[in-house]
């Protein structure tokens, strides 16, 4: 299991991954296969706990391996397909012009 702190951190960049590819949490659940109560519990931190299984069903899903460096580093690597919300969002608004 990972450390309080560090689960809290993931918890919340669940939550920044899943707004940013525009899923509610149970629409997110439901692809990763984790339960609307155990997003619910990561992403208000008070899940303090997050299993290796947990992040290989978000990492190994093909929507959200662009984030695995991200949520695992906090680093990207753009040029190696590993981007965070913040560039997807940035990306999104440049082809809108918004």
């Amino acid at each position: 299991m990972l450390s309080d702190t560090l689960s809290t951190s993931v918890g919340k960049k669940i939550q920044e991954m899943r707004k940013a590819e525009g899923y509610t949490q149970a629409t997110f659940g439901e692809l990763v296969g984790l339960s609307l109560d155990t997003i619910k519990g990561f992403e208000s931190g008070r899940s303090k706990q997050v299993s290796v299984e947990t992040l290989l069903k978000i990492t190994n899903h093909p929507e959200f391996e662009k984030y695995t460096l991200w949520l695992m580093t906090g680093h990207v690597s753009p040029e190696g397909g590993q981007i965070s919300p913040e560039i997807k969002l940035q990306a999104a608004q440049l082809k809108t012009g918004s």
